[in-house]
């Protein structure tokens, strides 16, 4: 006997209720709640969870998911599969996991389906750290015709490039059964369906269901899976969170679609480094990876500029130096402006308050914009002293020495405070012709020499200015 079953699910974490509530207990957000209709069958027979053994060492051993001694579990490397785009690995963790499942997403436009496609032809063709393989390209959003003119645009036309516009979760497995390809690529994760439940495509649980299904089959036949996830608009992952925890890893592109320089940054990786960054440049041929993007980042920065400072940000691994930029101009609103890209901006109004606390700089009557040139998102406390800097080099109309990079956190006390990873830190800015370096004095107890580098300690913002700002400009 066949019956349909009502519930409701959260959209933002899954959580489910018999009624439609406003707001969602579990995780607070309002009006997330979409109806789900399942069909549920009763065949009136009962099974028992119980087993005839009440030993449980007999147990043991007695099939694949059975419980066994974390000591004799068998460790063995990670093998992956290199898809010859140095930054893309680089996001990934060192490669392509073979049963992994990885979600990308980002803006319209922006790359996705753009890198994919290069990662799938150098797979295919060979061109990474294993033999040619064959690929399967699902797009459920893209006609063979546009894929193959995307293909020809980006010189990745090979016979092992093999696409399909097939959206039924069904058929896509037997497609994947049949032919084995090295590593398959679903176009989006939105536009796929289950049969077997009666909601639209896109909706909760139709994602839920079809990425389910892939992750299952993907564990089972070691198959590397990519999808491809649409975004909200305010540029997180459409669909319940529960599809973040589904895979094992989540990229995201940031950056302007009118930018030159992109970002994909790992927030979730099970076989690798969280928060690693792939830094590319959008050419005519696809997306190129930036092998030094410290000075493509800096490679406009003006030199003798006010409202300017340069700093070190850790992205996984990698040192990326950044500039900071600042510019305060005398308000003409009861309630000053405080503009902030790139960086927390609960976080840049404790350093405007401090700054003018402990410095007497009348910041409150003036417009503050700050930005992280090159489209960089910056979360760290290091870049702290580097925007108070650039700030009062604004305010004060006196430029930063250009050959100084400022690294500190700033304290309610107005104290600078040690940053983790100094050395690598430095070593990068030596590398990319920086002489001086102003840090916390803290930091400067167990700092190795790092020659080519002035090593400048400060303790508080007063010192800071005195050795970083230089005089007006005439």
């Amino acid at each position: 006997m066949t019956r349909f079953q009502t519930k409701y699910l959260c959209r933002e974490c899954g959580y489910e209720t018999p009624k439609w509530l406003g707001k969602c207990p579990e995780c607070g957000g309002w009006d997330s709640f979409e109806e789900e209709v399942t069909l549920r069958e009763k065949d009136g027979s009962s099974r028992s969870g119980r087993t005839q053994s009440s030993n449980f060492r007999e147990l043991v051993s007695t099939g694949q998911g059975s419980p066994q001694p974390i000591t004799e579990v068998e460790m063995a490397a990670i093998p992956r599969l290199s898809t010859g785009i140095g930054e893309f690995d680089r996001s990934l963790g060192g490669g392509i996991v073979p049963g992994g499942v990885t979600l990308v997403g980002g803006d319209p436009g922006i790359g996705k389906s753009t890198l994919l496609t290069q990662a799938a032809y150098n797979l295919a063709f060979g061109k990474g750290n294993q033999q040619a393989a064959d690929v399967l390209y699902i797009s459920g959003e893209e006609s063979p015709q546009q894929i193959r003119l995307r293909c020809s645009r980006l010189g990745a036309e090979t016979e092992r490039f093999l696409v399909s516009v097939e959206t039924e979760i069904g058929l896509i497995v037997r497609y994947i059964e049949a032919g084995k390809p090295s590593l398959v690529i679903i176009d989006s994760i939105q536009t796929m369906y289950d049969s077997s439940l009666d909601s639209a495509p896109g909706t909760l649980s139709q994602v839920r269901a079809t990425a389910a299904h892939l992750a299952r089959y993907a564990k089972s036949s070691h198959t590397p899976i990519v999808l491809i996830g649409h975004v909200t608009k305010d540029g997180n992952l459409a669909g319940p969170k529960v599809l973040e925890h589904l895979v094992d890893t989540v990229l995201y592109f940031e950056g302007d679609t009118q930018n030159l320089y992109r970002m994909l940054r790992a927030v979730k990786n099970r076989f690798g480094s969280t928060n690693e960054l792939g830094i590319f440049q959008m050419e005519e041929n696809g997306l190129i990876g930036v092998e030094n993007p410290s000075a493509a980042l800096l490679a406009e920065r003006v030199i003798d500029g006010t409202g300017s400072a340069v700093t070190s940000t850790m992205e996984g691994s990698r040192a990326l130096l950044v500039e900071t930029q600042a510019l305060a101009a005398k308000s003409a609103l009861v309630s000053p402006r405080r503009v902030v890209t790139g960086l927390d901006p609960n976080r840049i109004n404790m350093i405007l308050a401090t700054m003018e606390k402990r410095l007497g700089m009348r910041l409150a009557e003036q417009d503050v914009f700050v930005n992280v040139a090159g489209g960089v998102r910056v979360m760290e406390t290091a870049a702290d002293l580097a925007v108070a800097m650039a700030t009062a080099s604004s305010f004060r109309d006196q430029p930063v020495e250009p050959t100084t990079i400022i690294l500190g956190e700033v304290g309610l006390a107005g104290e600078v405070r040690a940053v983790p990873h100094a050395e690598k830190r430095l070593r990068e800015a030596a590398r990319q012709g920086f002489r001086r370096a102003i840090l916390s004095r803290h930091n400067t107890n167990r700092l190795p020499v790092i020659p080519d580098i002035e090593i400048i300690p400060v303790s508080n913002l007063l010192d800071a200015i005195q050795f970083s700002l230089l005089p007006p400009k005439k």
